[in-house]
């Protein structure tokens, strides 16, 4: 726990959470664990519980909860209950496709989509990344073409959707330029949309793809053949694509550095638990030496991240986080988390490589925070770039 970071409202928040998860969520996790895929009553149960579009304004309905705090008890308490997926599933939908709208729609996207973001009417992806260009944004080839009537028709595949399935539409990220589509696009050669599934025959989900993880979380592919899209879709300007999806990165990768916190300090709770119960040659295992002094590390590691991780929030809710901050919190987060993770499924010995063991199943959750939102490889270039 975050020691004096949190003040009573947080704690109050926290009680709602952890009330919602008890009823809503534990008691279905394992069922969409088999299924692949989360019930939409989720969605509708988050939303009758206030834990949608906390960041949405009360001229629109919201609560106004911009401060991230109370984000961050939400990946706490899905952490505590072992409901890693969830927690993706929500981050998608808040961290990566709602500020867009936040930050870059215009009054009267918002007045007609924010209320369908809280109210579980509308379950989001974020389609940014293709087969062939993954972090590389230059290379999508998707393409939006203007109609006479001040539409567009896209056409095009994305890749690695998260509620790509199970969602109702997706914040796409298409080429608008004319350009020709085999080339590295410019800055202005792209422009945002939110495409919605309904009424389009031609969105289509492609085959669910199969993850070593977050099984619960429908993830897929997803095809675009002479989809319509009103120009009222059309985020922001046109051309001004990629610099709106830099924009919107720093909060994304921010929601993923906290996950990976959460993560990290739910694995280490149960492990201190593990070790202590657990019996090898008479003994304790948490009595070995060698148990301790890992033990020892693992606890300074979560401290600094805790600390590194409470730092970068501040910096959120101040108004003051760059990319480069936020991508340096992912990628020290998601490290730390997956080398944590790993030791502690050490600790727990052949239990630690069985599914039914909490360990195991973060263990898997937490391969993918070094990869979502960018690569540690990306991460460190960026870092990189600004050090000159």
């Amino acid at each position: 726990m975050y020691t004096g970071f949190y003040e009573e409202i947080h704690e109050e928040f926290r009680e709602v959470v952890r009330e919602f998860v008890a009823r809503e969520v534990t008691p279905h996790y394992q069922a969409w664990e088999s299924a692949h895929m989360m019930d939409r009553s989720l969605w509708l149960a988050a939303a009758e519980n206030g834990l949608l579009g906390l960041a949405v304004d009360e001229e629109h309905g919201g609560m106004g909860l911009g401060d991230y705090r109370f984000r961050m008890i939400l990946d706490e308490e899905l952490a505590r209950a072992d409901a890693l997926a969830v927690s993706l599933a929500l981050h998608l939908h808040d961290d990566w496709v709602l500020p867009a709208l936040l930050k870059f729609g215009s009054a009267e996207q918002q007045a007609a989509w924010l209320p369908r973001f809280m109210d579980g009417s509308f379950v989001s992806s974020v389609a940014f990344t293709e087969p062939g260009a993954g972090s590389d944004l230059r290379a999508v080839r998707t393409k939006a073409v203007k109609n006479d009537d001040g539409g567009w028709t896209l056409d095009g595949q994305k890749t690695f959707i998260g509620n790509g399935i199970s969602g109702d539409g997706a914040l796409v990220l298409a080429r608008t330029d004319g350009s020709d589509v085999r080339q590295r696009g410019s800055e202005s050669s792209f422009s945002l949309f939110l495409v919605e599934k309904r009424d389009n025959p031609g969105y289509q989900p492609g085959r669910q793809l199969e993850k070593m993880g977050l099984k619960a979380s429908d993830t897929a592919e997803l095809f675009f053949a002479g989809v319509q899209i009103p120009h009222a879709n059309l985020i922001g300007e046109q051309g001004r694509g990629l610099d709106y999806a830099k924009a919107i990165l720093p909060q994304g990768r921010l929601g993923i550095a906290t996950s990976a916190a959460a993560i990290t300090a739910e694995v280490l709770r149960q492990t201190l638990s593990y070790v202590a119960q657990r019996q090898t040659f008479g003994q304790a295992v948490s009595e070995y030496q060698n148990t301790r002094f890992q033990l020892a590390e693992l606890q300074v590691g979560l401290e600094a991240t805790q600390r590194y991780v409470a730092a970068t929030v501040d910096a959120f809710n101040a108004g003051e986080l760059d990319l480069v901050t936020a991508s340096k919190a992912k990628l020290f987060a998601s490290e730390r988390a997956k080398a944590s993770v790993d030791a502690c499924l050490q600790l727990h010995g052949g239990y630690g490589y069985i599914l039914d063991y909490p360990v195991a199943q973060a263990y898997l959750a937490v391969r993918l925070l070094t990869i979502f939102g960018g690569t540690s490889e990306i991460l460190k270039e960026t870092i990189a770039a600004e050090l000159g």
